[in-house]
């Protein structure tokens, strides 16, 4: 399966480590197998002139469920909620796993958890609001050995620069 990955950046070696705090699935290195979203990612950058890639992996994803700690949110639910928030706040839950996947927390998501991590709105109003969201979708490989087992570089490409 391909990955990709929107960068200022090639990226030949991902670093775990690198990212930042307090984001959906904690700190990791966070790919998409959806390119178009990649290169969504970069947008800013490229409205700022930057020089942005797209880098592009092969993931060997065969039996992942069985070899690694792998967590899946299928659908923006009560569990993902809960993950994200606790993720978002500091938490460390995200250790428990190697690979983590699922929705991202886009724009229309996010003002939803804002709300809610506000209590601003309870629980189950933002989960209504949710259900009625496409989930976008992100991988983020935490355990930096089982990303160098699973996740292999193939190239890049150059994305525009705004005029």
């Amino acid at each position: 399966m391909k990955l990709y990955h929107g960068s200022t950046q090639i990226v030949k070696s991902p670093l775990v480590n690198f990212g930042r705090e307090n984001l959906d699935f904690g700190k990791g290195f966070y790919t998409t197998d959806l390119k178009e979203q990649a290169e969504k990612w970069m947008g800013r950058f490229v409205a700022l002139g930057k020089k942005c890639f797209v880098n592009v992996y092969d993931f060997n994803n065969q039996d992942i469920e069985k070899k690694y700690r792998y967590k899946k949110f299928s659908e923006y639910n009560e569990e993902w909620l809960d993950f994200i928030i606790s993720c978002r706040s500091g938490n460390k839950d995200y250790i428990n796993y190697d690979i983590i996947e699922g929705g991202i927390a886009n724009d229309k998501v996010f003002n939803t958890i804002e709300l809610y991590f506000a209590n601003l709105i309870d629980k189950n109003t933002s989960l209504n609001r949710l259900k009625y969201e496409y989930p976008n979708n992100q991988i983020c490989f935490v355990n930096q050995s089982v990303l160098e087992c699973v996740l292999h570089f193939i190239g890049f490409y150059e994305i525009g620069i705004s005029k």
